[in-house]
């Protein structure tokens, strides 16, 4: 059975057991700034679990895609580990328990593929009776097939938790460690764990103390991966279709064989689980960077790149092996054979930025490896290696591998602890985030009765929150989370900002200062209450500031216009990477992989007037998601759209999936300018621009300075460009005066400074106190003395801004009689109460006390009349 047939036969099993079977969520968490990256099948689902939302359906099934790099150092060492993979899952909020979620999951896996039963293993906790009897009296598991573990409760901190249920594969001695005490829960290959059913039954609370729910659920998850290894019949998950193909492609392109080398088979199996991860991570929108969720993608590319290395792979190679990704996935997640050769420059880009900082980064490891030699060390600190991790993405086996080869090693404790401090910082960052969510508690609400209409101007009060509970009344100066049954508020989504307004209510008043909406749909309103009081269930008036939601509604609609323009200007694969709409501006990112020039921005800004002013009709209409994509409609990856979409069309020019606000008429944005056009991640450009009255007011602004630059310059305003390249060329001609003034100044000096020349032993020492600005002078200075002695020191003072530069230089022939200008130098700058150094016949320092340069120079003198032999 291939991976493809597994995931549809277990969908379909569980669409028969009245599931609702849904699409893989995005990696990026929606709505959860607590998670980095969707990480498990119920990650999406979090807000049902906990009850605080009604599900759209009390049962559900999915194949989630999950990314997990918190064993990403046995990823291709054992024969299940993954950074990558898809999650089998049935959820129950409150509908069914136990009894069905056991016996369904026997079903499944006895008669629907037909794994032997006399294989099968099962965990319980060591408390859960329940969960033993059922398998033993109602499945018919032998007694001593049933192990009690304690591992087997499920729990991050307080909240729904509960026992927990493993479902393990006996794959034959063979595969095993060959310990007379192997058996389930050992570490070795031979019992594979496939599926895992959590009984969320319990509510912990602060204290530790476990409370049954009221409404119990069903979490489990069963590894895609690893379950068409045993039905595929393959040692490992790795020699299953659902990555081989990219280990074929990788062996031949590093010219070896798979199977023949432990060392290259580990390579090839890390390269195969990273290329599906980052051929995913970045179809759903993330990019590689040096924070968060942009950071784990970096590092799993150049991971891969290093694992490329260890097999001889010198050039990049990562980016044809998209294509082989995006076919394995063909079925499941077809937007990536749409985005492929986006994804291809990303990565390509990466791995061609991974070479440059490789090369920076070995040349700071060589550095202290040298010193390390000198100083007769074979340890390498923790702390620098972890510097070159983090600033130059060395994995630490590179850095181990590179030092290995000095007889030396990295204090890899050191590393750990260096690594556990960031990811400490990181959580606790994590934390104080996930402490300022605010979810209104909805499980009890009757939230279907709730509804949006742009044009309601009365409604009822139908939920009130403060400090995350509900509450029957506000008061005056407290931050408040409303919920109306009508609003006409607009919501914060898909970059664009929320609706902000008054609510008015007969005995007081609210700003409503956000509007966000939660992922079932529901609109709540974050205010202030600024007067009086405010109670559940009261008639309020309603006020949405129309003036700024017409300014966001002019620019939302002038990125769609900007959108298409850009794929007119530079081509069919810009496609949009982020966007902020609000009412002064509007920020559109988008996949190019190369600076916009100004010829170019000028002709799409141009397009986008030229469309306002054409006064094209801006229609929205709903259909389904099939039909938006039949039409045409640029939908956006990493998006996630339900069944029915929003489509926003510009009559012959744009069609866009959008939940946003617009303009009925592409004049209404009145006038289009971009403000400026920057380079942002790793082929991803931002462009910012104005539309209607900020378009203006940024207008006026330019005449008011380029008024004020007419009037300095005694110009018109209209030739201004020739005035200004006049003025340069004058100042061009007064700095070649300055620069032959200086060097006729400087030949003086010089004819000075040799008059006072002496002689010690058989070197020739020119010293004293000269005017220069600054160090670049000092040093041409120099340069002139020591063309006109031929042999011999320089030594030279110069005070400048209140302190002393200094500047010593030797000649080849004054180095052969013992002198080092760096220790000269030295001992000039220390009288002066500075430092500094260099090479044996040129060295600079500088000094706080410019009065004692005197004393200085004398000082170098006489540390020259010591060096002579």
């Amino acid at each position: 059975m291939t991976g493809n047939e597994l995931r549809n036969k277990f969908l379909q099993f569980f669409k028969s057991k009245d599931h609702l079977v849904l699409p893989s969520y995005p990696l990026i968490p929606e709505n959860d700034p607590t998670l980095l990256l969707i990480g498990a099948g119920m990650a999406p689902f979090k807000p049902f679990f906990t009850g605080k939302m009604k599900p759209p359906h009390p049962r559900i099934s999915t194949s989630q895609k999950c990314v997990r790099t918190g064993d990403i150092e046995n990823v291709g060492r054992t024969a299940r580990h993954h950074t990558f993979f898809e999650m089998l899952g049935n959820f129950s909020f409150g509908d069914y328990f136990k009894k069905e979620a056991i016996a369904w999951a026997w079903e499944f896996l006895t008669e629907h593929i037909h794994l032997p039963k006399d294989k099968l293993w099962i965990t319980i906790h060591t408390q859960d009776d329940e969960a033993f009897h059922i398998w033993l009296n109602d499945i018919g598991i032998p007694a001593e097939r049933i192990v009690r573990l304690e591992d087997n409760f499920w729990e991050i901190g307080p909240g729904p938790c509960g026992p927990c249920s493993e479902i393990h594969i006996d794959l034959g001695e063979e595969r095993g460690c060959g310990k007379p005490d192997c058996k389930v829960g050992c570490n070795c290959d031979r019992y594979l764990e496939i599926w895992n059913l959590v009984f969320t039954q319990y509510d912990r609370d602060e204290a530790g103390n476990y409370t049954p729910l009221a409404k119990k659920n069903i979490d489990t998850g069963a590894g895609l991966e690893r379950i068409a290894s045993v039905l595929q019949n393959k040692p490992s998950n790795f020699e299953t279709d659902l990555l081989f193909p990219i280990i074929e492609h990788t062996a031949a392109v590093a010219n070896v064989v798979y199977g023949q080398s432990s060392r290259n088979d580990v390579s090839l199996k890390v390269i195969a689980d990273h290329a599906r991860s980052m051929t995913v991570m970045i179809a759903d929108g993330i990019l590689p960077s040096n924070e968060g969720r942009g950071y784990v993608l970096r590092r799993i590319l150049r991971r891969a790149v290093r694992h490329g290395r260890l097999m001889g792979i010198e050039q990049p190679f990562l980016a044809p092996i998209v294509d082989i990704v995006a076919n394995i996935f063909a079925e499941p997640f077809p937007d990536l054979a749409d985005r492929k050769e986006y994804i291809k420059k990303v990565i390509q880009l990466e791995e061609e930025r991974f070479h440059t900082t490789l090369a920076q980064g070995l040349e700071l490891l060589t550095g202290h490896i040298q010193t390390l030699r000198q100083a007769g060390h074979v340890v390498l600190d923790g702390a620098t290696g972890f510097k070159l991790y983090d600033t130059y993405g060395f994995p630490w086996e590179l850095t181990q591998e590179i030092l290995a080869d000095y007889d030396m090693e990295l204090d890899k404790t050191g590393f750990d602890l260096a690594m556990k401090e960031q990811r400490e910082r990181a959580r606790a960052a994590r934390a104080d985030v996930e402490s300022k969510v605010i979810l209104p508690d909805l499980s009890e609400l009757a939230t279907d009765k709730l509804s949006y209409n742009e044009n309601a101007d009365h409604a009822k009060l139908f939920l009130l929150s403060k400090e995350g509970k509900v509450v029957d009344a506000i008061h005056d100066g407290e931050e408040v989370v409303i919920i109306l049954d009508v609003t006409p508020f607009h919501a914060e989504g898909g970059g664009q900002v929320g609706d902000i307004g008054c609510i008015v209510g007969a005995m007081g008043k609210v700003d409503v200062l956000h509007t966000r909406k939660l992922p079932d749909g529901t609109v709540y309103h974050l205010g202030m209450v600024t007067e009086g009081i405010l109670k559940t269930g009261e008639p309020v008036a309603l006020e949405v500031d129309l003036s700024r939601r017409r300014a966001v509604a002019r620019n939302h609609t002038a990125t769609h216009l900007l959108h298409a323009a850009l794929k007119c200007t530079l081509g069919g694969h810009v496609n949009q990477a982020g966007s902020q709409v609000g009412p002064d501006r509007l920020r559109f990112d988008f996949s190019h992989f190369a600076s916009v020039t100004p010829e170019q921005l000028a002709e799409i800004e141009a397009l986008v007037n030229k469309v306002i002013l054409d006064n094209l009709h801006v229609g929205i209409i709903e259909t389904t998601q099939d039909l938006a994509k039949e039409m045409g409609a640029t939908a956006l990856f990493g998006e996630k759209y339900g069944d029915q979409v929003r489509v926003v069309i510009v009559d012959g020019f744009s069609k866009e999936l959008c939940g946003g606000t617009h303009v009925s008429s592409t004049a209404e944005v009145g006038f289009f300018r971009i403000v400026s056009e920057a380079g942002v991640g790793s082929g991803v450009r931002r462009i910012e621009a104005v539309t209607g009255f900020g378009a203006i007011e940024l207008v006026k602004t330019h005449e008011q300075i380029l008024d004020k630059a007419a009037m300095t310059l005694k110009s018109r305003p209209e030739d201004i460009t020739a005035r200004i390249d006049s003025l340069l060329g004058r100042v061009k001609e007064l700095e070649r005066d300055v620069t032959n003034l200086h060097n006729k100044l400087a030949k003086s000096v010089v004819d000075e400074l040799l008059m006072d020349r002496q002689q010690i032993g058989n070197v020739t020492v020119v010293a004293g106190q000269v005017e220069a600005a600054d160090m670049d002078n000092l040093r041409n200075v120099a340069d002139l003395v020591r063309d006109r002695i031929g042999d011999g020191v320089i030594i030279l003072g110069a005070v400048s801004d209140n302190k002393v530069n200094f500047v010593v230089m030797a000649t080849k022939e004054a180095v052969a009689q013992g002198i080092h200008a760096g220790n000269i130098v030295k001992q000039a700058a220390k009288a002066t109460g500075g430092g500094g150094g260099g090479r044996a016949d040129m060295a600079q320092a500088g000094g706080k006390e410019p009065e004692k340069t005197a004393e200085a120079l004398r000082a170098a003198v006489e540390v020259v009349r010591s060096q002579v032999k």
